[in-house]
């Protein structure tokens, strides 16, 4: 599978602590080998979001992307829960 990186993501990405950052990582490598991971606690999002999925990357830490084929997908945002559903 083939990660897309929105510029809004990747910003988000930056701005958050190393550790977080390294988290963030390790849970897309995850989500590579192994999407339906219960770790991940992946889901369909609605409202706003609808047709995007939601990814947990730890605590309140979460990961919005969209499917754009069934080989790729693009990371929108990255945040707390409050950050990304205000």
């Amino acid at each position: 599978m083939k990660l897309r990186y929105h510029k809004n993501f990747q910003k988000q990405l930056l701005k958050l602590p190393t550790a977080k950052q390294e988290l963030c990582k390790q849970r897309l490598a995850l989500f590579l080998t192994n999407q339906d991971h219960p770790l991940l606690r992946r889901h369909a999002l609605k409202g706003n979001y609808l047709h995007h999925f939601s990814l947990s990357v730890g605590g309140d830490l979460r990961i919005v992307y969209k499917q754009i084929n069934p080989d790729e997908i693009e990371l929108l945002a990255v945040g707390t829960h409050s950050q990304l559903y205000k």
